[in-house]
C-alpha cells in the first residue's frame, strides 16, 4: 500500500505555540518541520546588519539577491538551527532587536515573494509541516491539513516572557512584551501583502489550557484521519 504524505500549514498569531505543535507534529509523522518565521527573521537580521532602510525597496531586493537561509537539525539542537549565509543565527533571530522589527520587514512585498517561492518549493514533496501566518492561504492554500492556532492574550505574553526568560535575554519586562505582541499583532493582520487571517477551510484550535501532550493528539488525530481518508479514496 502507498505511502500518503500531505503538507500540512499551521498558522496563528505570535506566541501561540505554533513552532512547539509544529515540531512535535513533523516528529510524530516523521516529517520535516518548516520554521517560515525563522525565514523571515534571519531576513531582518540581514537588514538590520546592513542597516538597510526598509522604506528603501531597491536596497531591499539587492540586499535580498545576496540572502541564503537554510534550517537544519542535529542530536544537540532538535529545534533546529536556522542559517544565514553559512553563519548560525539561530540566537540572534530570536533576540527583541530582530524581534521589534520582523512584522515591519516582514509585510515587504519583495520580501514575502522571495521567501514564499522559496517555500513553495520546499513542499513539491509533500510531507511537511510548515508554520507561519500565510501558509494555509497563500504559501499553500492546497494543503490537506490547515490548522489556526490562537491563545488568550495574557497567556501568550507569559508564555514569551518566560521563553526571553529562559534564553538569557536581558533586562526584558513584561510590559515590553506586551507591546512587543500587540504591536506583531496589529502588523500582522493589517499588513496589504498576505495579512495574517484564517483560511476558510482551517480547523481553529484554542490551545489556552491543552497541554503540549493534548495540543499534539489533538492535531496528530487531525492529520491520522485525514491520511487515512485520502488513502481510502
Amino acid at each position: 500500500m502507498p505511502e500518503f504524505k500531505i503538507i500540512i500549514a499551521i498558522d496563528g498569531y505570535s506566541s501561540c505555540g505554533k513552532s512547539t505543535l509544529a515540531r512535535d507534529l513533523s516528529k510524530a509523522l516523521n516529517y520535516t518541520h518548516i520554521d517560515s518565521g525563522a525565514m523571515y527573521r534571519a531576513v531582518t537580521l540581514r537588514l538590520l546588519q546592513k542597516d538597510i532602510d526598509t522604506s528603501d525597496l531597491p536596497s531591499v531586493a539587492q540586499a535580498l539577491q545576496h540572502i541564503c537561509i537554510s534550517r537544519s537539525t542535529d542530536d544537540d539542537h532538535p529545534e533546529g538551527i536556522t542559517w544565514l549565509n553559512g553563519e548560525n543565527v539561530e540566537s540572534l533571530i530570536r533576540s527583541p532587536f530582530v524581534s521589534d522589527k520582523v512584522s515591519e520587514v516582514s509585510a515587504i512585498r519583495e520580501v514575502r515573494l522571495f521567501l514564499v517561492a522559496q517555500q513553495k518549493k520546499m513542499g513539491l514533496q509533500k510531507g511537511i509541516v510548515m508554520e507561519g501566518r500565510d501558509i494555509g492561504t497563500v504559501v499553500f492554500p492546497e494543503a490537506e491539513l490547515k490548522l489556526f492556532l490562537t491563545a488568550d492574550m495574557d497567556i501568550r505574553i507569559d508564555r514569551r516572557y518566560r521563553e526571553l526568560l529562559a534564553k538569557g535575554v536581558p533586562n526584558i519586562t513584561l510590559e515590553a512584551v506586551r507591546e512587543n505582541i500587540e504591536h506583531r499583532d496589529y502588523t500582522d493582520t493589517h499588513r496589504a501583502e498576505s495579512p495574517l487571517i484564517k483560511a476558510d477551510d482551517a480547523i481553529m484550535l484554542d490551545n489556552s489550557i491543552l497541554s503540549r501532550q493534548d495540543q499534539l493528539r489533538i492535531a496528530l488525530r487531525m492529520a491520522h484521519n485525514v491520511i487515512d481518508g485520502l488513502r481510502s479514496q
